[in-house]
């Protein structure tokens, strides 16, 4: 696998690019939901919708929670990007032994209350229109290796132009009450219930 490398000089000078990236790209975006930080390890799980997803979540970690960022990629998408990982990405191959590594890996870094990793448990890009995910077996193996408190962060992350040229973003944030014992279908469930809610406000809000 390939492990995260984080590299601070560069992580300044990529927010100063993200945030004017950002600003080019999207009307506005808009975080969505009052979080409150327990100090804990966060474990961000996000809907899967494009290539901007771990870069709206970094930006947000960057206004807000201002931890330690990891995102788990795809080994061959990770290759293709390398500089990635000073960003805090890592890699998982699904098709090599390495898989059990990256796992290990990932559970560990939810031992630390400085980290926020964020999972897309979905496994794959999907349309924001999906209203049920499905959660792939890995996060359940990640859960069973973390014994300490983690803060669990759900984001829905929605799209609409409405009449502008540029899309408005907004990412809707809910955290469960419950800090330990996770099984992967009780996140699942509660995933699913926290996206149709956040569907419901956006349609509200038009």
């Amino acid at each position: 696998m390939i492990e995260a490398k984080h590299v601070l000089w560069f992580q300044y000078m990529f927010s100063v690019y993200l945030s004017y990236s950002l600003k080019l790209h999207f009307r506005k975006i808009d975080i969505i939901g009052d979080v409150k930080d327990r100090d804990m390890p966060f474990l961000v799980i996000s809907n899967h919708i494009s290539w901007w997803d771990g870069f709206w979540i970094l930006n947000m970690n960057n206004k807000t929670f201002k931890r330690k960022f990891y995102v788990m990629m795809l080994e061959e998408q990770l290759k293709q990007n390398m500089f990635l990982r000073k960003l805090g990405a890592f890699s998982i191959n699904k098709k090599s032994k390495t898989l059990f590594d990256s796992l290990e890996y990932a559970s560990k870094l939810l031992k630390n209350k400085s980290n926020m990793l964020l999972f897309f448990a979905q496994g794959s890009i999907q349309s924001q229109h999906k209203r049920q995910f499905v959660f792939e077996k890995g996060l359940d193996r990640i859960l069973k290796e973390v014994d300490n408190n983690i803060q669990v962060l759900f984001v829905a992350n929605l799209l609409d132009y409405y009449s502008f040229k540029k899309p408005a973003l907004n990412q809707f944030l809910y955290s469960p009450e419950k800090t330990t014992g996770f099984s992967i279908q009780e996140l699942e469930e509660h995933y699913n219930d926290f996206y149709k809610d956040s569907i419901n406000k956006q349609i509200a809000a038009l």
